[in-house]
């Protein structure tokens, strides 16, 4: 990669999940019932289609990377009540929907979903869909710990209509793995993935993540080849976000002078990617690679791919709803984010109340940006009316000049260098983030 680029564009900015990203909503205008009016008119109009997300947050010790709202904890005995307030929050939604909902997506994270033992899990889907109309072929997945996801658990979720999981593997550097405080040699990752495939899972999934603390080509290199051995159908292989201002001390195991950056950092994910692209992976989206047989795959392929809170998707279900504590729903024209406290969202279902802590509502421009973006981050490229703004034509011609886009009079197109620079070109179109400049650090580096 250019130097001078890497220079000009490895700024703080959003990794756009949604549009406007949370720092930016207006959290004072917005009220439940706003949420819950714009949902079930959101409902009516999708034919009855939800996704869920299930956010299970207890993990049995802390990786010092993560970014994640979670609980540390031994005392399992925690699993069912938690298991149980869920439940209730869900029945929230079946009671305000007028009619069964028909589940397309479920999606368990954490936190750790497999702190949870595999008969506590399967009795809690067995629950969750109940409320639900069956769809052929649902697109149910979880994130699963190497450590202690047993054959149990995965065929557990599997008799369930599960098929996709994803294991976190970071780094298989033994010196990045205590730094990060995750230790799971690959034995314990080739155990975990052969048995998925067991147990009948169509989409096995790996996480890396690249600029983790003491990370050299090397111990890259060897990560990636260990990764290409087990052949999962699909890889997020994504930049590690040093933001410990505002998750605090689980960031700071480690000193800032230990973390890769710039070009060093960039070099890391460029040696990643071309060993997985000689593997026969293709990159999808923003940091992610996959099969042609996968679903990741075919989806970018038909023009289909979606990105939401739980990251790239095949589902466009434009209702998204967010169970457990911090969990973040969505429905297209609005978010709603809940209680991040486990006992204060326990304390809010329990008077049988929305547990929600804040939302924002989205205007008629934003619902314009937002489809510009994910077009953007799914499709790299986003249709364009020159003359709306001069502003953002003067940086449009900059990045054209950059040869990171290439646009027209209807067409704005990501070039294959460009790609690296993602985010950027979407801070172009970011109305919230040009007219609110952070004074403080909210977000980690585009590049």
């Amino acid at each position: 990669m250019e130097t001078s680029l890497l220079k000009k564009y490895d700024v703080a900015g959003p990794r756009y999940t949604s549009y406007p990203t949370v720092p930016y909503w207006e959290t004072d205008t917005f009220t439940t019932e706003q949420w819950k009016d714009r949902l079930l008119d959101k409902f009516i109009r999708s034919d009855r289609s939800v996704s869920l997300y299930v956010h299970l947050p207890y993990c049995e010790s802390l990786c010092t990377f993560c970014g994640c709202h979670k609980r540390i904890t031994k005392n399992h005995a925690v699993e069912r009540p938690y298991l149980e307030t869920v439940l209730r929050e869900w029945q929230l939604y079946l009671d305000l929907f007028p009619s069964r909902p028909e589940l397309a997506e479920m999606h368990f994270g954490g936190g750790t979903p497999t702190f949870f033992t595999a008969q506590n899990l399967a009795w809690f889907v067995e629950q969750l869909l109940k409320g639900t109309t069956a769809v052929e072929q649902p697109d149910f997945g979880f994130e699963g710990h190497p450590n202690n996801t047993t054959f149990e658990h995965l065929q557990a979720l599997a008799d369930l209509g599960f098929r996709r999981v994803s294991f976190g593997v970071q780094d298989y550097d033994p010196r990045v793995q205590q730094a990060i405080h995750r230790i799971q040699p690959f034995e314990r990752v080739k155990i975990a993935t052969e048995n998925a495939r067991r147990a009948g899972y169509s989409s096995v999934s790996h996480d890396l993540v690249y600029g983790l603390p003491f990370q050299t080509q090397a111990g890259v290199r060897d990560t990636i080849q260990k990764t290409i051995v087990l052949r999962p159908d699909r890889i997020s292989y994504y930049s590690y976000a040093h933001v410990p201002w505002i998750k605090g001390t689980g960031q700071r195991g480690f000193q800032n002078e230990d973390i890769p950056q710039g070009e060093e950092k960039r070099a890391l994910y460029e040696i990643g990617r071309d060993l997985l692209q000689q593997a026969g992976y293709t990159e999808i989206g923003m940091d992610h690679f996959a099969l042609p047989h996968d679903s990741l795959y075919q989806a970018m392929q038909k023009g289909t791919l979606h990105r939401n809170f739980m990251g790239y998707t095949t589902t466009r279900s434009e209702v998204l709803v967010g169970l457990g504590a911090s969990s973040i729903s969505d429905c297209w024209t609005a978010f709603a984010q809940n209680l991040k406290d486990i006992e204060a969202y326990t304390a809010a279902v329990e008077e049988q109340t929305f547990p929600i802590l804040k939302g924002h509502a989205l205007t008629d421009e934003d619902l314009h940006i937002r489809r510009q973006i994910l077009d953007l981050m799914c499709r790299f490229e986003t249709q364009w009316q020159p003359g709306s703004s001069s502003e953002i034509e003067v940086a449009l011609q900059g990045l054209q000049n950059d040869q990171l886009i290439e646009y027209s009079v209807d067409r704005v197109q990501v070039t294959e260098k460009g790609r690296a620079f993602l985010r950027n070109i979407c801070m172009v179109f970011d109305e919230k983030l040009k007219k609110n400049q952070p004074q403080q650090p909210l977000f980690s580096k585009t590049v």
